[in-house]
């Protein structure tokens, strides 16, 4: 699967990325800026990595510049009526906030049930098999916020 996405034959699904960031130690969000995004410090809105999941639709935008600060920033624009799940080694190496912007967000963090509203954020726990859903017939709009732990230091 990894040669066929390498050669343009496929597109990725986004359960398979987070798969993909896990083995590699990495966030899927450096994972996809490592392969698309431009380095340096400003990164302009018509250069910001898009990427389409192909099988619940949800459009992600890397906002972040790609360089050797330890935190990233994604946008996701989730679907009415979409189920994105994501395995618990996408946040081995991350901690991370959702901060919903629009619409309605139900996530699942293993058996706990999160539901979110306009403005509400939460920080994620240990790693956990997660669901992203969007019970709503309207779009939901929300920020990850991505902080690798390898970069944390505590004084």
């Amino acid at each position: 699967m990894i040669h066929k996405i390498e050669r343009g034959e496929s597109s990725p699904t986004a359960t398979l990325l987070a798969r993909l960031s896990g083995a590699f130690g990495i966030s899927m969000s450096t994972l996809i800026a490592r392969a698309e995004a431009p380095s340096g410090r400003l990164l302009r809105y018509a250069d910001q990595p898009l990427w389409r999941d192909p099988q619940s639709h949800y459009l992600r935008r890397h906002i972040s510049p790609q360089n050797d600060f330890p935190l990233d920033l994604v946008q996701v624009e989730l679907p009415a009526g979409s189920n994105v799940p994501m395995p618990a080694s996408a946040y081995a190496f991350t901690r991370q906030l959702i901060w919903l912007q629009q619409g309605e967000l139900v996530f699942l963090e293993g058996d706990v049930r999160h539901e979110m509203h306009q403005g509400d954020c939460l920080e994620l726990g240990p790693p956990n098999d997660c669901h992203f859903i969007n019970e709503s017939d309207a779009l939901c709009v929300y920020l990850v916020v991505l902080i690798n732990k390898n970069s944390i230091s505590i004084s």
